[in-house]
């Protein structure tokens, strides 16, 4: 008995020990000291204490622990364990000057390590008093899709303040002489480059004269990363047409938005498309806080690209439209037939090969051609900051993927008739997504190549628009897709095979 009671007595000792040890470890490392010590982030704490959650008329300060762990539970302390293990990782090991902190802000990072649990702990009342109807609508739009949208959905920049979106990233430094091609000596009705000015704005873009000619649409079975839906290889003959040297910048879209934008029937869907003149107002920044000017307009729905096209096409009195995805790819390989319009094979470049897991991928040619994950801080770019393609064209294959004229189908090349020359393919008559072409600073080197597609994802693209029902003319969770305009140019003689039979001339890089 005596025994027995010396051993209780031990355990309970050691119990206690253990209790009191567990509690005093578990509160050191909650603090923002300890946080601080061990966290790689370079402007975290700066970044925080510029934010309104720590800054805020009530004066209460919400701390690491608070939103980055769980509220309580073996949860709490499991997340503790992963999330600690992750950043002790990356302390010791990592080179914390080449982390990449803007993609770690991005909100497929952030859902990591932020909880909804944690934000409603605090923000019980989802409708306090003086709530905006615009925030009303948001927190409505949240219940209803509880199990789809996130409260960083909306709220992403709230912890760290507006400047967590750039920290730990080298700004663009746009040269201070940037790059421009030659003066367009064209007038717009001879066949040259020229400079469209959109009436009564000052605003110009420029116009590439892309002579019609024969290619190669698509790539080989044995190309690096292809995927099923870029084949069969099929040769194609485009007539003559322009292309926007960029894309189209916010400059000219601003400029349609304000000729055409109304304040009114803000929540009209797609069957009221005839009562809109123009944009509504978008429910966020679009711009995403990185500049207007000449950056690529980016967030705007396929139908609102559209819509500006009609606009231009009246104020200039020229037709211009979304280019076919014909017409893309072969604007965008401007005579070659590699996977990219430079030299490099995909694998080198992409962090998706061993080696680019490994080691890192080989910025040193690519780079030169195109912003894209790699290299771009996950934002836009100014043009002509980039080399062009052959053809003179910017920007192509990187800074923002752009919206084709067709709709998408995973074997639109397969569906066209079997003809040795298919001639201005259109794509298939119907269906439910468009055409989306080119890499963006988002995209890794794997999706960059001329022969890579993709498309829309309308539905997914508006998840967490609280609007009812849904903008027609932004989307809310799409940054990163923009377009250039192309205008026909009027055949010459003959019938398009007359003109396609002649010329064959594929060069193969």
């Amino acid at each position: 008995m005596r025994r027995r009671g010396l051993w209780f007595a031990l355990g309970l000792v050691v119990g206690l020990a253990f209790a009191v040890g567990w509690e005093v470890a578990h509160t050191v490392t909650s603090t923002d000291t300890f946080c601080e010590s061990c966290h790689a982030h370079p402007q975290a704490t700066s970044s925080w204490k510029g934010s309104t959650h720590y800054r805020n008329p009530s004066g209460v300060v919400t701390h690491c622990v608070e939103c980055h762990l769980p509220p309580g539970g073996l949860y709490r302390v499991r997340e503790k364990l992963r999330l600690g293990a992750k950043d002790l990782f990356a302390k010791i090991f990592r080179d914390e000057g080449k982390i990449d902190w803007t993609l770690r802000s991005r909100l497929t990072h952030a859902i990591s390590y932020t909880y909804d649990a944690s934000c409603i702990r605090c923000h019980r009342d989802l409708f306090p008093s003086g709530m905006s109807k615009k925030g009303e609508q948001g927190h409505i739009h949240y219940l209803q899709h509880a199990s789809q949208v996130r409260c960083i959905n909306c709220h992403l920049g709230v912890g760290h303040g507006a400047k967590a979106e750039t920290t730990g990233v080298a700004a663009e430094r746009a040269p201070s002489q940037p790059y421009r091609p030659a003066p367009a000596s064209g007038d717009g009705e001879s066949f040259a480059d020229y400079v469209e000015v959109i009436p009564g704005t000052g605003v110009t873009f420029e116009m590439v004269a892309i002579p019609g000619d024969t290619f190669l649409m698509g790539s080989p079975e044995d190309e690096e990363y292809r995927r099923s839906d870029e084949g069969p290889v099929r040769k194609v003959y485009v007539d003559s047409f322009w292309i926007g040297r960029t894309e189209v910048s916010w400059a000219e879209y601003d400029a349609f938005c304000r000729a055409t934008g109304t304040k009114a029937s803000r929540y009209a869907s797609s069957a009221d498309v005839d009562v809109e003149t123009g944009p509504t107002p978008p429910y966020g920044s679009p711009d995403q806080g990185w500049g207007r000017g000449e950056r690529p307009a980016i967030t705007m729905t396929w139908h609102a690209a559209m819509k500006y096209c009609e606009w231009l096409s009246k104020v200039t009195g020229r037709v211009y439209r979304l280019p076919t995805e014909a017409e893309w790819e072969y604007a965008c390989r401007g005579g070659t037939q590699g996977p990219y319009y430079f030299p490099g094979r995909p694998s080198k470049y992409s962090r998706r090969s061993l080696r680019g897991r490994l080691l890192g991928p080989d910025t040193s040619q690519i780079s030169a051609y195109v912003w894209y994950a790699e290299n771009s801080g996950q934002r836009t770019h100014l043009p002509y900051t980039k080399k062009p393609n052959p053809f003179g064209l910017f920007n192509m294959l990187g800074n923002v993927r752009e919206f084709c004229l067709d709709w998408y189908s995973p074997d639109a090349y397969a569906l066209e008739p079997a003809r040795e020359v298919l001639v201005n393919p259109k794509g298939p008559p119907t269906g439910t997504e468009h055409v989306v072409r080119g890499g963006s600073f988002l995209s890794d080197a794997a999706d960059l190549r001329c022969a890579a597609r993709d498309h829309t994802r309308h539905d997914q693209w508006l998840l967490t628009d609280p609007q009812v029902p849904k903008s027609i003319w932004w989307y809310s969770d799409c940054i990163d897709v923009g377009f250039r305009v192309v205008r026909e140019w009027r055949p010459r003689t003959g019938t398009p095979q007359e003109r396609a039979a002649p010329k064959d001339r594929l060069a193969v890089k």
